[in-house]
């Protein structure tokens, strides 16, 4: 973003996990150091795994700083989605080492920092830092659903990372609803209503 001055310390937010059926929604945040550019950052949607894992190590090596933090599925569920999201973020942007002179979060919906910060939409495709921190979270809460996987190997949390495809749907119908799942999340919510699901 052009409109800051070279020596301002910028932190980009992004999140992830947001539209899952299942575990918790994770944040990031991210000040690059301007005297180490990291070439090929963009969107971690847009990237290969592959690519996302090799700069993950590359921006936690280089960066200034970069933080990772969560907001539980029992914290989803208490608070609603978008609350929980905002959450993680706080504590993202919390748990730097470095206080950052401004911070940008990509989407329309700002948390409250202790420094001013503005939302940029498409931020992750448009300004480094945040793309930077949705790679970080990107490859952070994967290795989540890897481990989901183990602990859950009647569900492929490694292919579908808890989205709500067809074959993790009909997992649940297969197999139940477990404890990870967000129960204030459709279908879940409609099937725990109409039935005795397992939980």
């Amino acid at each position: 973003m052009d409109e800051f001055p070279p020596h301002f310390l910028i932190a980009g937010v992004d999140e992830v996990g947001r539209g899952c059926l299942a575990g918790s929604v994770v944040a990031a945040a991210v000040i690059l150091d301007a005297t180490k550019p990291i070439a090929g950052l963009a969107d971690s949607k847009k990237l290969t795994e592959r690519k996302r894992e090799q700069l993950s190590k590359i921006i936690q090596e280089n960066a200034l700083c970069w933080a990772i933090a969560e907001a539980s599925v029992t914290e989803i569920d208490q608070l609603n989605i978008l609350q929980a999201t905002l959450l993680a973020m706080q504590r993202a942007v919390a748990g730097l080492s470095i206080q950052p002179d401004t911070v940008l979060v990509d989407g329309n919906r700002l948390p409250h920092f202790p420094c001013p910060a503005q939302t940029i939409v498409k931020g992750d495709s448009k300004v480094q830092a945040i793309s930077a921190a949705s790679i970080i979270a990107k490859v952070y809460r994967d290795q989540l659903m890897v481990n989901y996987h183990q602990q859950y190997p009647n569900f492929s949390f490694h292919i579908h990372k808890s989205y709500g495809t067809q074959q993790h749907l009909t997992e649940i119908q297969q197999f139940g609803i477990l404890e990870v799942h967000r129960k204030s999340f459709n279908p879940i919510k409609t099937m725990l209503l109409n039935s005795n699901a397992p939980l």
